[in-house]
C-alpha cells in the first residue's frame, strides 16, 4: 500500500458522472422508461468552445422482447407443461399467467366467461339446475345447518365432560385437602383430595358412607363402574386402600370420584328461595331435564333407582362455564339401584312427579309459563306414566318450545324446528362476535334441536298440553 503514488491530478467538479454508452442487459422484462431522458455528455472545468460542437444523435429506441424468465401461456415447456398439476379456476381474481396474457392481448374486447361455482356451491352440493328449484336449495341449508349444531353440541360436550382423572393406580400419592366434608348427601361425606403423579394433580373426592347409613346394594355399584361417562351420572375413578391417607377422619377403603360436589338440591333449594320467579322456574326446570337424562341412562341400562330424594342429588359447578350459570346434576345413589321390572317403561314417573312438587314448593303456584308447564307435567306424570325419555322431551319443548298456541293452530312443526334452528345458530353466532362462551343451557338447547323431529316435538306437546 505504501508504495501507491497519489494521483497526478483530481477529478474536477464537472467530471462526467455516467458512462457516454449505456449497456442494456436482458433482465427478463425491461421497461423502455429505464433508457436515460437524455444523453451524457461530459463537463470538463475549461471554458466551452466558441464553436460548439453538434449534439450527437439521439439513441435508437430498442426493441425489447419478453424472454422465458417469466412463464406464459404462448412459450411453456412442454415438460413444465406435463410436470405442473392442473390450475383450478379462479372466482373473482387471476393469475399471474392470466394477467400477462390480457396485457399481451390488451386492446381486444372479449367478454368475460360465466365464473365457475365457487367452493361454497361445491360445499352444499348444489348444482346449476338446483339453484332454479327452492326446495332444493332449503335441504342443502337444512342439512348444513344440522351438520353445524352437530358439530357445536359435540364441542360443547367435550369441554364440559373434558378433563376426566381416568382410573387410580397405585403409584399415585394422595394428599388430603379439608379434614371436614365439603358435601354431606343423604348416605355419604365427600371429601376433596389431590392425587399427584409426577407433574400431573387432580382434584377429586372421597366419598365416605355415612355411619349408620344402609348397605349399599353390590348390583348398582357394579353397574356404575361398568357405565361409560355420563354428563349426569357419578363417574368412579377407583378405590383409595386403606392407609394411603395416615390422616384421614375415616376408617377403611373409600371410593374416589370425579366431580367434587359443591352442594345438593335440597340446600340449593333452602338457599334459591329469594331468587326472582322466573329465574327460579327455569333453573328447576333445567335441574329436572337433568335428572330426568341420567334417569333415561339407567332405564336404557335395564335398571331403575328404588328411591329417589333431593338429598341424594349432587350438584357441582361445570366446567368452563360461568359461575351464574344453571348447575350440573349428578345422581350418585348407585346404591339404591336395582334391576327393572320388565314391562314398567315409566317406572319412574311416579317419584319424578312427587320431586316435581318438592321443587316448585308448597303453596300458590309461581306465575310464571315454565312453572305452569312444570304443574301440567307433574300431573300427566302420576296420570300417564311415560317413561324418563319421553319425560325429557315434554321438558324440552317447555323451555325452549313450541308453546301450546302452535299446535292449537295446526302449524307444521318440520317449519318451526327450521326456523328455531336458525335463531340458536344466529344467537350462538352473536354471543361469540362479543366473546361471550356458552354454557351450560347453550348445549342442553344444541342437544334438543339436534335430536327433535316433528313427531318426537308433536309427542312431547301431547305428554305436556293435553
Amino acid at each position: 500500500m505504501s508504495n501507491l503514488e497519489p494521483p497526478t491530478k483530481m477529478p474536477g467538479a464537472n467530471t462526467p458522472t455516467c458512462s457516454a454508452q449505456h449497456t442494456y442487459s436482458n433482465l427478463g422484462e425491461v421497461r423502455t422508461h429505464l433508457l436515460p431522458s437524455k444523453a451524457c455528455r461530459p463537463r470538463t472545468s475549461e471554458p466551452p468552445a466558441t464553436d460548439p460542437q453538434p449534439l450527437p444523435p439521439p439513441l435508437p429506441k430498442k426493441t425489447l422482447t419478453r424472454t422465458h424468465s417469466l412463464p406464459t401461456h404462448k412459450a411453456s415447456s412442454p415438460s413444465l407443461t406435463r410436470a405442473r398439476p392442473p390450475r383450478k379456476p379462479l372466482v373473482g381474481s387471476r393469475s399471474v399467467d392470466e394477467s400477462q396474457a390480457g396485457d399481451d392481448r390488451a386492446g381486444s374486447a372479449q367478454s368475460p366467461a360465466e365464473p365457475p361455482f365457487s367452493s361454497l356451491d361445491t360445499e352444499l352440493g348444489l348444482s346449476l339446475q338446483d339453484l332454479h328449484h327452492p326446495e332444493a336449495v332449503h335441504a342443502a341449508l337444512e342439512a348444513r345447518q344440522l351438520e353445524g349444531l352437530r358439530a357445536v353440541h359435540a364441542r360443547l360436550h367435550t369441554r364440559l365432560l373434558g378433563g376426566r382423572p381416568g382410573p387410580c393406580r397405585p403409584d399415585h400419592g394422595f394428599r388430603l385437602l379439608d379434614s371436614s366434608p365439603c358435601v354431606e348427601s343423604g348416605d355419604a361425606l365427600y371429601y376433596r383430595l389431590v392425587r399427584v403423579h409426577e407433574e400431573a394433580w387432580h382434584l377429586l373426592a372421597a366419598k365416605v358412607p355415612k355411619p349408620g347409613a344402609e348397605e349399599p346394594h353390590p348390583w348398582g355399584l357394579e353397574l356404575q363402574v361398568s357405565l361409560l361417562p355420563h354428563f349426569n351420572l357419578q363417574g368412579l375413578c377407583g378405590l383409595l386402600p386403606e392407609g394411603a391417607l395416615p390422616e384421614a377422619p375415616w376408617s377403611g377403603c373409600v371410593a374416589l370420584v370425579a366431580e367434587v360436589p359443591e352442594l345438593t338440591v335440597a340446600q340449593w333449594l333452602v338457599e334459591a328461595g329469594a331468587q326472582p320467579p322466573e329465574e327460579f322456574t327455569k333453573t328447576v326446570a333445567l335441574l329436572l331435564l337433568q335428572l330426568s337424562a341420567a334417569l333415561e341412562r339407567l332405564e336404557a341400562q335395564g335398571a331403575a333407582l328404588a328411591e329417589l330424594r333431593l338429598e341424594n342429588l349432587l350438584l357441582v359447578a361445570p366446567r368452563g362455564c360461568m359461575a351464574t350459570g344453571p348447575p350440573r346434576l349428578l345422581l350418585a345413589d348407585f346404591g339404591h339401584v336395582r334391576p327393572r321390572p320388565p314391562g314398567t317403561p315409566g317406572i319412574h314417573a311416579r317419584q319424578l312427579g312427587r320431586l316435581f312438587r318438592e321443587l316448585l314448593g308448597p303453596g300458590v303456584p309461581l306465575a310464571t309459563h315454565v312453572a305452569t308447564g312444570l304443574e301440567r307435567l307433574a300431573a300427566q306424570l302420576t296420570r300417564v306414566w311415560p317413561s324418563a325419555a319421553r319425560t325429557r322431551s315434554a321438558l324440552q319443548a317447555l323451555l325452549w318450545g313450541p308453546g301450546p298456541e302452535l299446535r292449537s293452530h295446526g302449524a307444521p312443526l318440520g317449519s318451526w324446528l327450521r326456523v328455531r334452528r336458525t335463531m340458536l345458530v344466529l344467537h350462538l353466532a352473536e354471543r361469540a362476535v362479543g366473546g361471550e362462551v356458552p354454557g351450560l343451557e347453550d348445549w342442553l338447547c344444541c342437544e334438543y334441536l339436534t335430536e327433535a323431529t316433528a313427531a318426537s316435538v308433536d309427542l312431547a306437546l301431547s305428554l305436556l298440553w293435553d
